[in-house]
């Protein structure tokens, strides 16, 4: 399993967010770039995981050029989600040296955009940004909960090609509680040509070694890793 870890970025700032809410941000760092650029060279890191919370509640990249001075100071494929509305902005983000895109609310809410990129960039680039609240999907920000049923939602992304998804378990985000290992283990025996990577709830060394056991492709550590708790 590879372990990812995540950064987000909030007013050019890293933060977390309590299960998703920004009116309860704590402040790690004020100077992304710095701290990001402390990963440089470490090839046991193959990827960081960026999400620009600006972008996700106002649908625009606020962060965007941290992040680009990001991947050209580290050299680690960087994948981002937050704000991702349209086509062109997955173009946009593809563009400016970020190696894969993960969306939500687009691939919900505009499914033939969505099936065009992973299309046309390829699936590999393309990450479905699976963000469960209560069992629903979780769009616009994690202020919007969509009735689809999963099958619904991935077998067309499937049928193109789609071969990673990002699974959020937002009652679990930033609580350090342990990931939802049931969760996680009965999605990835639904689909089982899916490769899912987890992401909330991480809060020690044995959470990854369970979620390797259950199978799973790939874990996003946050909190726990900024806070020296879990080591990647």
């Amino acid at each position: 399993m590879i372990p990812i870890p995540a950064i987000d970025l909030l007013d050019g700032k890293i933060v977390r967010l309590k299960q998703g809410k920004y009116d309860e941000v704590t402040v790690y760092h004020d100077d992304p770039v710095a701290f990001a650029s402390k990963l440089k060279d470490r090839d046991d890191i193959p990827r960081l995981h960026i999400v620009d919370l600006n972008g996700a509640r106002e649908g625009e990249f606020v962060n965007l050029d941290i992040v680009e001075q990001i991947v050209a100071q580290t050299g680690l494929e960087v994948q981002m989600g937050g704000g991702i509305r349209r086509f062109e902005d997955i173009e946009m983000l593809l563009d400016a040296g970020i190696k894969r895109v993960v969306s939500s609310s687009m691939a919900v809410r505009r499914p033939n955009e969505w099936l065009r990129a992973i299309s046309e960039f390829g699936p590999g680039r393309c990450i479905f940004g699976m963000d469960l609240k209560d069992g629903l999907i979780a769009v616009g920000g994690w202020l919007e909960t969509d009735n689809q049923p999963l099958e619904e939602l991935l077998n067309p992304m499937m049928q193109e090609g789609l071969t990673e998804v990002l699974c959020t378990d937002i009652a679990r985000d930033g609580m350090m509680t342990g990931p939802n290992l049931p969760m996680y283990a009965d999605l990835q025996s639904r689909f089982p040509d899916i490769n899912f990577i987890a992401s909330g709830g991480v809060s020690n060394q044995d959470n990854l070694k369970q979620l390797e056991t259950a199978g799973l492709f790939a874990c996003v550590v946050g909190k726990a890793w900024l806070e020296g708790i879990v080591k990647i």
